[in-house]
């Protein structure tokens, strides 16, 4: 959860479109990035990061480059239309096509890719493995 946010609650907003910004890597030698656009929560970005850091036991470095800053409110089953917006029940990180949402340093090629396909499994988005290239 942040610290602080602007607004309590959020639109829920449009889907679309691709990533302009933080589509390359920027730390890291490798790389996840999303082929998709969705919503990613707070439990499946810690779900993804636990895998990669258990993978690589405490080895090398990762970065998370996606934060969930969006609330996203609930209303309880069977409550009447018209009582307002419901209260918020968790975060979420919008996630474009695009963009890079892990990087990794300090680990093989081998390493690095097997710890990204256990992580891409805990997320709701499809996603490549990405390199940097060596100019």
């Amino acid at each position: 959860m942040p610290k602080k946010i602007k607004h309590r609650k959020h639109h829920r907003g449009r889907s679309s479109g691709k990533a302009m910004a933080g589509n390359s890597i920027a730390f890291g030698s490798f790389g996840l990035k999303s082929l998709e656009n969705s919503w990613v929560t707070a439990r499946q970005i810690e779900a993804a990061r636990r895998a990669m850091t258990r993978y690589i036991q405490r080895g090398g470095k990762i970065w998370i480059r996606i934060f969930p800053d969006k609330p996203v409110t609930f209303h309880g089953n069977e409550s009447p239309m018209g009582t307002g917006k419901g209260a918020v029940d968790h975060f979420v990180a919008v996630v474009q096509k695009g963009r890079v949402l892990f990087e990794m340093d300090g680990v093989t090629l081998d390493q690095a890719s097997e710890a990204m396909r256990l992580a891409a499994h805990k997320l709701p988005v499809k996603t490549k493995f990405i390199q940097k290239e060596e100019a």
